[in-house]
C-alpha cells in the first residue's frame, strides 16, 4: 500500500487531478449509480502521462541522459513525449506508417523524435531495438511494464478518494496497463470493489485469456476502438488473472451507441476505447441495477472528422 502511495506522490506534479462527473441521465439510463472518472481531461487527452511519468522518473539519472524509447500508435507515443519533454529527457518514439497524422503531429509538438516503421508489432519491436542498441535509451512499453502499471493505477486511486463504496470498477482493456493498475489500487484501498474489464467482442483475447489462463492472441483487430488492439503482457496479465472478476464483451454498434450518448447527454469528448467501458454497463443492467459503478473514461483523443455516428 505504501508503495502505491508513494507512485502516486511521485507523480503528482506532472499530471492533472482529473474530474469525477456524475450525471442523472446515465443513472437513469442504466438503473446504475454511476461515477465517470474523466482522463479525457488529462494532459495529452489519456491517461497514460501517469504511467509514462512515473517509468522515467524511476531511471537512474545514467538512464535519464541516454533517453527513453518506445513504440506506439497514439496515446502511449504523446504521453511518453511529453512526460519526457517535462524532465528533460530524450524520447524516441516508434510510429506505424498507418498512425493518423494529427497523433503524429502531436508526438511531435511534444518534442518526441519520431521514426516511421512498416504497421506490424514486429517491425515495431525491431525498429525500436535498434534505436534501444544505437542510443543507449531505456525501452518502456506502453502497457506491460510494472511502473508504467503502477502510474496508470492512480487513476483509480483518486476516482477511490473523491467517492467511496464502489461495487464496481470497470476498465477498458487493451494491453492492459490501466486495468492491471486499477486492481493492485483497488485491491490496497477498497478490497470490496470489484474490478470489471470492458473489451469489444471484435477483439476479445483478454476475455479468452481469463478464461484459458494464458495469453491468447487475435487474428484481426477490426474494431472501432483503436486503442484496445494491443495484446496482454507478461507483468500485467497476473495482476489481470488474479484481481479481475469479468470482462464484458460488447458490439460495435454498441460502443457507438455509449459513444453518442455520452458526447450528447453529458457533453463530452471520449474516445471509443473509453465508450467500451462505458457499454459495458449497459450490456449488463441485471448486473450494475442499483450499485455503485466507477468507470474510468482512458481518454478522448478522437478524429472529429470521422466520428462514427
Amino acid at each position: 500500500m505504501q508503495h502505491l502511495l508513494n507512485v502516486y506522490k511521485r507523480i503528482q506534479p506532472h499530471i492533472h487531478k482529473t474530474p469525477v462527473l456524475h450525471s442523472r441521465l446515465l443513472n437513469e439510463a442504466t438503473n446504475a449509480n454511476v461515477f465517470l472518472k474523466c482522463e479525457n481531461f488529462q494532459k495529452t487527452g489519456s491517461y497514460k502521462i501517469r504511467g509514462a511519468s512515473n517509468a522515467i522518473l524511476n531511471l537512474s539519472k545514467t538512464q535519464r541522459n541516454k533517453g527513453v524509447v518506445t513504440h506506439s500508435s497514439g496515446n502511449f507515443a504523446q504521453a511518453l513525449s511529453l512526460a519526457a519533454k517535462n524532465l528533460g529527457v530524450k524520447a524516441y518514439i516508434v510510429m506505424p506508417s498507418s498512425a493518423p497524422e494529427i497523433k503524429r503531429k502531436a508526438v511531435l509538438d511534444y518534442g518526441g523524435i519520431v521514426t516511421i516503421s512498416e504497421p506490424t508489432l514486429a517491425a515495431r519491436e525491431l525498429a525500436s531495438e535498434k534505436i534501444r542498441k544505437e542510443t543507449g535509451a531505456t525501452f518502456i512499453h506502453p502497457s506491460n511494464n510494472i511502473d508504467v502499471i503502477d502510474g496508470q493505477g492512480t487513476a483509480c486511486y483518486e476516482l477511490l478518494q473523491s467517492a467511496s463504496d464502489f461495487d464496481y470498477m470497470i476498465a477498458p482493456i487493451g494491453g492492459g496497463g490501466l486495468i492491471a493498475g486499477t486492481c493492485l489500487f483497488a485491491n490496497a484501498f477498497s478490497p470490496s470493489t470489484k474490478v470489471i474489464g470492458a473489451e469489444p467482442l471484435k477483439v476479445d483475447d483478454a476475455y479468452r485469456s481469463l478464461k484459458s489462463g494464458k495469453i491468447e492472441t487475435n487474428k484481426t483487430a477490426n474494431t472501432i476502438a483503436d486503442g484496445l488492439k494491443t495484446q496482454l503482457g507478461n507483468h500485467n496479465f497476473p495482476i489481470i488473472l488474479k484481481h479481475v472478476t469479468q470482462i464484458i464483451r460488447v458490439t460495435e454498434d454498441e460502443i457507438i451507441a455509449a459513444m453518442r450518448f455520452v458526447w450528447e447527454r453529458m457533453k463530452i469528448t471520449i474516445e471509443p476505447s473509453s465508450a467500451v467501458a462505458v457499454a459495458a454497463i449497459f450490456k449488463e443492467p441485471t448486473l450494475f441495477k442499483n450499485k455503485k459503478v466507477g468507470v474510468l473514461i482512458s481518454g478522448g483523443n478522437v478524429d472529429i472528422t470521422k466520428l462514427p455516428f
